[in-house]
C-alpha cells in the first residue's frame, strides 16, 4: 500500500509496534501545532523532531508520512469533520484540537490499515494529555461521526458482532 504522500504503509514496513505508532502520533500532533502556530516548513519541522527528540522509539515512516500528508489534504480533511463541530467553526477550535481532528481524518481516510477504533482512541488519549479539559470528549464525538461516514464498513462490521 502507498499513502498518499508517496511512503509505503503498514505491509511493507517492518519492525512497527503499537508503541511505535503511539509516539509517531504523539510527535505527529506536536509537529502539525508547531506548523500551524510558526508557518515554518514541514521539513525544517521535521528536521529539529529527529535533532530535539530520541526517534528510536518512533515509527518515523509513519510519523513523517501524517506530518506530510495532513497538510498535503487539509482542505479535504478539514471538510470531513467540519459537518460534525455542531454548535462550533474550524476557526473556533483551539490548534491541538485541530491537529488532532486532522491527523485522526488522515488516518481514517488515507491508513485503513489502521482500525478506525485505534484512531479514535488514540486521538482521545493525546487530547487527554495536550488538549483543554474536556476536549477528549468533544474529540470523540466529532471522530464517531466521522469515522461512521469514511469507516462506515468497518463500523456497521462492528457493530453488528456486538
Amino acid at each position: 500500500m502507498t499513502t498518499p504522500s508517496g511512503h509505503a504503509g503498514a505491509s511493507a514496513q517492518k519492525g512497527h509496534t503499537a508503541a511505535t505508532r503511539r509516539m509517531a502520533r504523539h510527535y505527529a500532533m506536536q509537529a502539525l501545532y508547531q506548523w500551524h502556530m510558526t508557518g515554518n516548513s514541514l521539513n525544517s519541522i521535521e528536521a529539529e523532531f529527529h535533532t530535539d527528540n530520541d526517534m528510536s522509539k518512533v515509527d518515523v515512516e509513519y510519523f513523517h508520512d501524517i506530518l506530510h500528508g495532513v497538510p498535503e489534504h487539509l482542505s479535504e480533511l478539514d471538510a470531513l469533520y467540519e459537518p460534525f463541530l455542531v454548535d462550533r467553526s474550524l476557526v473556533e477550535l483551539d490548534a491541538i484540537t485541530r491537529a488532532l481532528l486532522r491527523l485522526a481524518n488522515y488516518e481514517f481516510k488515507f491508513r485503513i490499515d489502521v482500525p478506525y477504533k485505534v484512531v479514535i482512541n488514540e486521538a482521545v488519549s493525546l487530547a487527554k494529555k495536550f488538549g483543554a479539559e474536556d476536549s477528549h470528549k468533544f474529540i470523540n464525538g466529532v471522530l464517531d461521526k466521522s469515522a461512521a461516514i469514511l469507516r462506515s464498513l468497518e463500523v456497521s462490521a462492528e457493530r453488528k458482532t456486538r
